[in-house]
C-alpha cells in the first residue's frame, strides 16, 4: 500500500522480480524490478473499473453485475465547474430532463423517462430522491453538491421496483462523502461569481416607444384609397400625416401649420406638444408629457435588473481509521439574482460518522443541517409579462419619472397627480418579508454482523423542517387601504421519520455460484402543522411590523390552519444470483401500503424480474477489440403515490359557499352570521396506487483497449390506473371525484458514449455524449367511447388518445394577409396584417349567393401542432487536461422537438389600456406596409370569427453551450513548501451561448420562455 503521496516501499524483493501494482479505477500493470532500488510508476485509467461500486438501493453491487438500467454520476469529474445545486450535477444524463431556473436560488425540476401520468400535482411526475439509503423528502437545495460522493440513478423498473413511494417515475440516489484511510484531509473552498443577465424580452428605448406608439396608432388609419392603393389614412375621419412626427411631413406634402390645424390646441402650444398629445402621452400620463418635451429619460432595464454577486464558501475535514470514519463539512452560499430583490441565503453542514464498535457491530450517524432564506420583497418577472398588469417596472414609459424634483423617490412615475405608474423601489420600502426554512435531515444506523455471512442493519431518518413566513404591509404607504394592509404571519413544522431493518446474505459456493438475498420491512410517518394569521387594519399604528398581529381590527382580519398526517409500510425480497461472472439474475417483491389510499386498497404489490448475459466472457466470443459486452433485460412493476393531498380518498367538511348563514334558535329568536360546514369532496374508497409496468432492453461495452464506452437502452413502460380527478354529472352536486382511470405510455432510447480520443503524458482528451429520445402518448382516458367506438377526447384539459399528454391542439397559423388578399381576409373580418388561420373542416362553411365560400372557424378546424416537452435531449462534455497541471473543458446541451404557443405576436398593445395609459411595450416585429413580411401581424392584429385570438406555434428546440472551465492545479513540489497538498484555481462560464431553431422567437430565452442568466465564476481549492 502507498501513501497519500503516492509513496511506497516493498522489502524483500528479488532484483529480477516482477511488481504487480494495481489501484481501483486504473488498469493494473506488471513492472520489472532490474536491479533498480527506486521505480516511479503511473497508472492508466481503466473504464471497465471507474466507479465499480453501483448503489441499487438497500446495498450496492458491482457495476459488472448489473441488470437493470442505471447511470453512476462521479460528481468530481464536473466539479470544476464549481456547481452550486444538485441539479446541475444531474444535467446531462441520457432520460433526465432537468429544468433551468435562473433565479438566485436555481435548481430546476426533474423528469426521468417522459411524464408518466396525467395528473401533476404534488411532483407526481418527479423521480424520487434517496440519501444515503434513505427516502429523502425535502428539497435537493438541503444538499450540499461539495458533499456529494456519487450520485446513482435507477431508471428502469427492474431497478427503482425495490423503493416504493414514487419509484416509477424512477430514483435518484444520492450517497454523500466519507473519509478516506490515511492522514486527515483539510478541503477549503471559495468561489465567487458575477451573474449577469443573458436573455429576456426587451423594451423599446425613448426612440422606439415613440416610434412604436405612432406605427400603432397609425394602423387603425390603413385602407384603400379611391385609386385602389393601400396606404395610410385612407380610413378615418385623421387628416393626413394626423400621428406622424411634425418634422417627417414631407411625404404627404403638408405644412407643419396645416398638420397642427387638424385640432384646437393651446395657443402657443409647440408642435412637439401636440404630437405627444395625439399619442395618448398627456391625458393619464403627466409626467411621460413633461418629460418626453424636456428630453428626460429612463433606463428602466438598467433599473431593474442587476449584476448579482454570488459567494460560495466551503469546508471539510474528513479521515478514517481502522475503527472511526469520519465526515465534516460546513457551506455557506449567499447568491444575488439578476432582478431587484431577488436574493438566496443558506447555511449547510454535515456531519458523517460510522464506528466499529465491535468485530460484530458497528454504529454511524449522519446529521445534515440547512438554514435557509427562501423569499424577499423582488420584482416577480411574472407579473411584468403579464399585460394585464399594471404592476410593472420594465413597461413603464422611458419618460416616465424615477425620482421627484427633489431626488426623492417618486411613487407614481406615470402621473404624479392621478396616481399612475408603479415604483418598486417606493413600495419596498412599506413592505418587509422574511421567509425561509430551518432543516435537519439525520440518519442513525447500526449493523451487525451475522453467522453464516449473514448482516443486519437497522437504519431511521427522522426529519425536522420549520418554516417561517413573515410578510408586512405598512398601512403608512401613501394612498393604500389599511383594510388591505398589515401582517401575513404564518408557520409550519414538519416531522417525519422513516426506518427499515434488513437483513442481507451474501454466499459463494462451487466458486461460480454467488447468491445475495435481501430482506427489508419499512415503516414511516410524517406530520404537518401549519397556522397562518391574516392580521388587516392594525391600530392604533402598525409600527411594529409583523411583531404585533394581535392589534388587527376583528373584521379585516383572518385565520387559517392546516394540519395532515399520513403513514406508509412496506415488506420486500430481493435475490441476486450470478454464474460465473457470465450469467445475472435480479428478482424482487415489495409488498407496499400507504394511508392515503382508500379502505379498499391501501396496499399494493409490486414485482420485478431482470437478467444479464455478459458475453465477452464466453470462450466463443474472442474479439480483440471488445474488452467488456453486456445484454441487458428487465421487467418490473412500479407503484405511484405522490399526492398533492394526502386525504383525496375521503370525504371532505369545507366552509359553506356563503361561509355563514342565519339561523333560527329553539325560542323562535334569530341567530345571525352562523359558520356552518358542507361536503366540497366526495370519497371513494377504491381509490389506489397509480401503476407502471416496464420493459428495458439494455447493451453496455467497452472496447478499444476501453478507449470507447458506453451504453445503449430501449424501454417501454405503461401506466395505468392514473390518479385523475373523473367528471361527475351536475345533478350529483360535485364537478368530480377523484379515482384510478387510464392509461399512459412513453417508450424511448437512451444512448451514452465515454471515450478516451487522445492519452499521453503531456495531453489527454476525453469525452461523453448522451442522447435520448422520448416518445409519450395517451392510450386511455375515461373509457367512454362514440357511437363509432372511439374513446372520447378530454378536449377541456387539452388530453388526446393517441396523442402525448402535452399535445397542442388549437387553430393553426399559416401566415399574414397580405395587401393583395384584402378581399379573401374581408370575408371572415379581417385585413391586410392579420394572421391567416387554416380553414380545414369546410362542412359548415358559408356558402354566398354568388357560389363563394365565407369559412366558420370552430373546434372542428382545431388540428394537433405538437408537443410541449422536448423529445429529443442531447448532451457532450470535453475534457482537455494539458503538460498535466492545466485542464480545460466545455459542456453543452441541446433539447430538440418541442413547441409552445402564444398570442403576444398578435401586437394587442392596448390590452388593459397600456397603450391609453401610455405604458412602454417590449421589443417584437410586427407587419407594417414597410416591413410586409409572412412571419409576423400587424399592430392590435385579430383573427379571424370564431378563432379571434389564434395562438401562434414557436418552435422551442435550441442548443446551449452551458459551461466553460479553464482550470490550473499548482505543482506540488511549490504547494508543499506551505504545507498544502493541493492547490487549484478554476475560472468558468455558466451559460455562454444559445441557439435557438426559430428565428421568429422574441420572448427571451427558447428553454425558460423568459429569464436566462450567465455566470461568471471564480474559485480557489485547498487540500490539506
Amino acid at each position: 500500500m502507498s501513501d497519500i503521496d503516492g509513496n511506497y516501499s516493498i522489502k524483500g524483493v528479488p532484483a529480477d522480480g516482477i511488481l504487480e501494482v494495481s489501484y481501483l479505477g486504473y488498469q493494473s500493470q506488471e513492472v520489472k524490478v532490474n536491479n533498480r532500488e527506486e521505480i516511479d510508476i503511473t497508472l492508466s485509467e481503466n473504464a471497465s473499473m471507474l466507479e465499480d461500486v453501483v448503489v441499487i438501493g438497500y446495498g450496492t453491487l458491482r457495476k459488472k453485475d448489473l441488470t437493470g438500467s442505471i447511470t453512476q454520476i462521479n460528481p468530481e469529474k464536473i466539479a470544476d465547474s464549481n456547481p452550486s445545486n444538485v441539479q446541475s450535477l444531474l444535467r446531462g444524463t441520457a432520460g433526465l430532463q432537468v429544468g433551468y431556473d435562473s433565479s438566485a436560488k436555481g435548481g430546476g425540476s426533474l423528469q426521468l423517462r417522459g411524464q408518466n401520468s396525467v395528473y401533476t400535482d404534488g411532483d407526481h411526475n418527479s423521480p424520487l430522491i434517496v440519501v444515503d439509503g434513505m427516502v429523502f423528502y425535502g428539497e435537493l437545495s438541503e444538499i450540499n453538491p461539495d458533499d456529494i460522493g456519487q450520485i446513482d440513478i435507477l431508471k428502469d423498473a427492474s431497478s427503482a421496483a425495490i423503493y416504493g413511494a414514487k419509484a416509477a417515475s424512477g430514483v435518484i440516489i444520492i450517497t454523500t462523502k466519507r473519509g478516506k484511510t490515511g492522514k486527515p484531509t483539510i478541503n477549503v473552498s471559495a468561489n465567487f461569481g458575477l451573474e449577469t443577465k443573458s436573455q429576456f424580452r426587451d423594451v423599446y428605448d425613448a426612440e422606439g416607444y415613440i416610434k412604436y406608439r405612432e406605427d400603432y396608432y397609425k394602423t387603425a388609419t390603413l385602407g384603400f384609397d379611391a385609386n385602389g392603393n393601400y396606404g395610410y389614412y385612407n380610413t378615418g375621419s385623421f387628416g393626413v400625416g394626423y400621428y406622424d412626427n411634425p418634422n417627417n411631413l414631407a411625404q404627404y406634402g403638408i405644412t407643419q401649420e396645416q398638420w397642427a390645424g387638424y385640432t384646437n390646441n393651446v395657443e402657443g402650444e409647440s408642435l412637439m406638444s401636440i404630437y405627444a398629445k395625439r399619442l395618448n402621452m398627456y391625458n393619464y400620463s403627466k409626467n411621460v408629457y413633461e418629460n418626453f418635451l424636456s428630453g428626460k429619460t429612463t433606463d428602466w432595464e438598467d433599473i431593474v435588473f442587476r449584476n448579482g454577486f454570488r459567494q460560495d464558501y466551503n469546508a471539510s475535514v474528513s479521515g478514517a481509521t481502522d475503527r472511526v470514519n469520519y465526515y465534516i463539512s460546513f457551506g455557506y452560499l449567499n447568491n444575488e439574482g439578476v432582478t431587484a430583490g431577488d436574493r438566496y441565503e443558506t447555511f449547510r453542514s454535515n456531519i458523517k460518522v460510522n464506528g466499529k464498535v465491535t468485530n460484530w457491530l458497528e454504529i454511524g450517524a449522519n446529521i445534515n443541517f440547512q438554514d435557509r432564506s427562501d423569499g424577499g420583497v423582488k420584482i416577480d418577472l411574472d407579473t411584468e409579462q403579464d399585460p394585464y398588469s399594471y404592476i410593472t417596472m420594465l413597461r413603464l414609459s422611458p419618460y416616465a419619472s424615477m425620482y421627484n424634483e427633489d431626488g426623492s423617490l417618486n411613487q407614481y412615475p406615470m402621473d404624479s397627480d392621478l396616481h399612475y405608474g408603479y415604483n418598486f423601489f417606493y413600495d419596498r420600502n412599506y413592505y418587509k418579508l422574511e421567509k425561509g426554512y430551518t432543516v435537519a435531515n439525520t440518519i442513525f444506523n447500526a449493523r451487525v454482523t451475522l453467522p453464516f455471512n449473514i448482516r443486519y442493519d437497522f437504519n431511521i431518518s427522522p426529519r425536522y423542517q420549520f418554516f417561517y413566513d413573515r410578510y408586512f404591509m405598512s398601512n403608512e404607504l401613501p394612498n393604500s387601504n389599511a383594510k388591505d394592509k398589515g401582517v401575513n404571519r404564518g408557520w409550519a413544522k414538519n416531522f417525519d421519520y422513516s426506518l427499515n431493518n434488513t437483513l442481507f446474505w451474501d454466499y459463494t459456493f462451487a466458486q461460480k455460484h454467488n447468491v445475495q438475498v435481501t430482506l427489508v420491512q419499512e415503516a414511516e410517518e410524517r406530520k404537518y402543522w401549519s397556522d397562518n394569521i391574516y392580521s388587516r387594519n392594525i391600530l392604533p399604528s402598525d409600527v411594529l411590523g409583523f411583531h404585533n398581529t394581535q392589534n388587527g381590527t376583528l373584521e379585516d382580519s383572518s385565520f387559517e390552519t392546516n394540519d395532515t398526517h399520513e403513514t406508509a409500510a412496506a415488506y420486500l425480497a430481493r435475490l441476486f444470483y450470478r454464474f460465473d461472472e457470465r450469467y445475472m439474475f435480479t428478482g424482487s417483491v415489495r409488498r407496499d401500503g400507504y394511508s392515503a389510499f382508500g379502505s379498499s386498497y391501501p396496499w399494493a404489490t409490486f414485482w420485478s424480474v431482470a437478467g444479464a448475459w455478459n458475453f465477452s466472457k464466453e470462450k466463443f466470443v474472442n474479439l480483440d477489440w471488445l474488452n467488456d459486452g453486456k445484454l441487458r433485460v428487465s421487467w418490473g412493476q412500479n407503484g405511484n403515490r405522490s399526492l398533492a393531498d394526502s386525504y383525496l380518498s375521503l370525504a371532505n367538511l369545507g366552509a359553506g359557499a356563503g361561509a355563514t348563514m342565519d339561523y333560527l334558535k329553539a325560542d323562535g329568536s334569530l341567530a345571525t352570521d352562523m359558520k356552518y360546514l358542507m361536503m366540497d369532496r366526495l370519497a371513494n374508497p377504491n381509490l389506489q396506487w397509480e401503476k407502471t409496468e416496464s420493459y428495458n432492453i439494455g447493451l453496455d461495452f467497452a472496447m478499444f483497449n476501453y478507449r470507447l464506452s458506453g451504453s445503449i437502452d430501449y424501454y417501454l413502460k405503461k401506466t395505468h390506473d392514473m390518479i385523475m380527478a373523473q367528471r361527475l354529472p351536475n345533478f350529483s352536486g360535485f364537478s368530480s371525484i377523484y379515482t384510478n382511470l387510464g392509461e399512459v405510455q412513453n417508450n424511448g432510447i437512451e444512448i451514452t458514449l465515454n471515450s478516451t480520443n487522445i492519452d499521453n503524458k503531456n495531453f489527454r482528451w476525453n469525452t461523453s455524449f448522451s442522447f435520448s429520445y422520448n416518445n409519450n402518448k395517451i392510450n386511455h382516458l375515461y373509457y367512454e367511447y362514440d357511437d363509432d367506438g372511439r374513446e372520447i377526447d378530454d378536449t377541456t384539459n387539452g388530453w388526446f388518445i393517441g396523442k402525448p399528454v402535452d399535445e397542442i391542439w388549437d387553430f393553426e397559423v399559416i401566415g399574414t394577409w397580405q395587401i393583395n388578399e384584402a378581399e379573401e381576409a374581408a370575408k371572415v373580418g379581417q385585413v391586410p396584417g392579420d394572421p391567416k388561420v387554416a380553414n380545414y373542416y369546410t362542412d359548415d362553411d358559408i356558402i354566398n349567393a354568388d357560389g363563394s365560400r365565407t369559412p366558420v372557424y370552430n373546434d372542428n378546424d382545431k388540428v394537433y401542432l405538437g408537443r410541449r416537452t422536448p423529445p429529443i435531449f442531447l448532451s457532450m462534455r470535453n475534457d482537455f487536461n494539458i503538460f498535466q497541471n492545466f485542464d480545460f473543458s466545455f459542456s453543452l446541451y441541446s433539447k430538440l422537438g418541442h413547441k409552445s404557443t402564444s398570442t403576444y405576436y398578435l401586437n394587442k398593445a392596448n390590452t388593459a389600456d397600456c397603450m391609453t395609459r401610455a405604458h412602454n411595450q417590449y421589443v417584437q416585429s410586427y407587419w407594417s406596409l414597410e416591413n410586409q413580411t409572412n412571419d409576423y401581424v400587424r399592430l392590435n392584429a385579430a383573427g379571424p370569427s370564431g378563432a379571434s385570438d389564434p395562438v401562434k406555434v414557436y418552435n422551442r428546440s435550441f442548443i446551449r453551450l452551458d459551461n466553460i472551465t479553464l482550470g490550473y492545479t499548482v505543482p506540488q513540489r511549490l504547494t508543499r513548501k506551505a504545507m498544502i497538498e493541493k492547490l487549484r484555481i478554476t475560472a468558468s462560464v455558466n451559460n455562454v451561448a444559445v441557439i435557438k431553431f426559430d428565428k421568429t422567437w422574441q420572448f427571451g430565452d427558447p428553454e425558460t420562455g423568459g429569464l436566462a442568466t450567465r455566470i461568471w465564476n471564480l474559485g480557489i481549492n485547498l487540500t490539506f
